[in-house]
């Protein structure tokens, strides 16, 4: 289902078309659909439907509150790895059961919060965290609720950086560690094991990996049932990939049909953490052209959005879609699509081939909606994106561009 269409020559997002947001609400501007992302969110939850599951929407992805709220009256339970995540779900009105707490450095400060809140359970990745939970939930008298982060040692095939389930990778206890701490966590005043955890990484485009960890992980459950630890929920973590460009990732259907078929009469409640397959494709980003420029070797196209905007191009070597909102219907050129940052990294495409285009037009990137906003900043003191919300007719601005006063607003002695 895809509610970014040209319409009578321009790009619309659902009803409205992207020049007039543009217009309205300045460049840089990221896009969303919520008939995508509502879209997206039942299409993987309902390829579970056969089993006992909870759908926790991956935070980070794309964590702005309107987003949060909206998937979270759709039923989605929240994936988060920081205290802000923490206050953004609640704050969103995402009921604390429903929420799982991952990531490797969780603080004092943010273990007290989360439980005090009541969450579902902490993914517990080292022994030093399992012990610190136990003493912060000794310390407020009551009892955490945790599942261990096993690393299955699988090769995801994906970029190094988004690979979290191999040896060498900070996430995670191997299997032989595991059991040594399922055993500590058993005797632990302060702490409840109820899970088991597994996510090998993002932007996957073949459920073979997906299956091998769940092979892996459902014998070590049979090794914890026979010692007598009473695991009762299984976090398969996310990480299904979405097409950016040729790639040809499994339908969440296909998915849900193979780890359904392996769970079935274990007893065994699911949890998945969906982040990029649900927000990917829900959001675009619109960039004005502000100069073309011609060297000898090259053709630059410089636009008003950088990487500060989308940082996924510099970072990852990531691939965006790049098309006019107006096509205009000249010849093709190969250019870099380049920010106005003092970095030579700066670029959202190298080496592309796109229609000419001139000052003042108009460029989309697509499948932005994940780890786009999220991961923006103010490098060079530049002002994040507005984000908007489309909702068929209807346009809501969902964060506002900010503005010079709030570069400094933290800063001591600003005025």
């Amino acid at each position: 289902m895809h509610h970014f269409e040209y319409r009578n020559g321009e790009l619309h997002a659902e009803n409205v078309p992207v020049r007039k947001l543009a217009q309205e609400y300045g460049t840089p501007l990221y896009v969303y659909s919520s008939a995508t992302f509502t879209h997206h969110f039942k299409a993987f939850d309902s390829a579970f439907e056969g089993i006992q599951h909870l759908t926790c929407y991956s935070v980070k992805a794309c964590s702005n509150i309107n987003i949060l709220k909206l998937l979270g009256s759709l039923g989605a339970g929240m994936d988060i790895v920081s205290g802000g995540e923490l206050h953004r779900a609640l704050k969103a009105g995402v009921p604390a059961e429903r929420i799982v707490y991952s990531g490797v450095g969780k603080k004092h400060t943010e273990i007290r919060e989360a439980l005090e809140a009541g969450i579902l359970m902490f993914n517990v990745e080292s022994k030093q965290e399992l012990e610190r939970i136990a003493s912060v939930a000794r310390e407020l008298n009551k009892v955490a609720r945790i599942s261990l982060r096993v690393n299955p040692d699988v090769d995801p095939k994906t970029h190094p950086y988004i690979s979290t389930g191999l040896k060498k990778n900070k996430f995670g206890l191997d299997i032989e560690q595991s059991l040594a701490t399922y055993r500590r966590a058993g005797e632990l005043e302060g702490v409840e094991p109820i899970g088991i955890d597994c996510h090998i990484g993002s932007q996957l485009t073949s459920i073979e990996p997906f299956l091998e960890a769940l092979d892996r992980v459902m014998k070590f459950y049979e090794t914890l049932k026979a010692e007598g630890i009473n695991i009762r929920y299984l976090d398969l973590g996310g990480g299904l990939g979405i097409p950016y460009n040729t790639e040809e990732p499994p339908h969440p259907v296909e998915y849900g049909r193979a780890v359904t078929e392996r769970l079935k009469g274990t007893g065994l409640t699911l949890i998945l953490e969906p982040g990029r397959v649900i927000a990917g494709n829900s959001g675009i980003l619109v960039t004005e052209v502000v100069y073309t420029k011609d060297t000898p070797s090259k053709h630059f196209v410089i636009v008003d959005a950088a990487m500060n905007d989308l940082v996924r191009p510099s970072l990852y070597q990531s691939f965006h879609r790049i098309a006019e909102v107006v096509p205009q219907g000249r010849e093709q050129r190969d250019v870099d699509v380049v920010g106005p940052i003092c970095e030579s990294g700066d670029f959202l495409a190298q080496d592309r081939t796109i229609p000419a285009v001139e000052q003042g037009e108009l460029l989309a990137l697509f499948s932005a909606g994940a780890y786009g906003f999220s991961m923006s900043s103010q490098y060079n003191s530049r002002l994040r994106a507005a984000e908007v919300m489309v909702d068929g007719d209807t346009v809501k601005v969902i964060r506002k561009r900010e503005t010079y006063a709030d570069l400094t607003a933290l800063e001591e002695g600003s005025l």
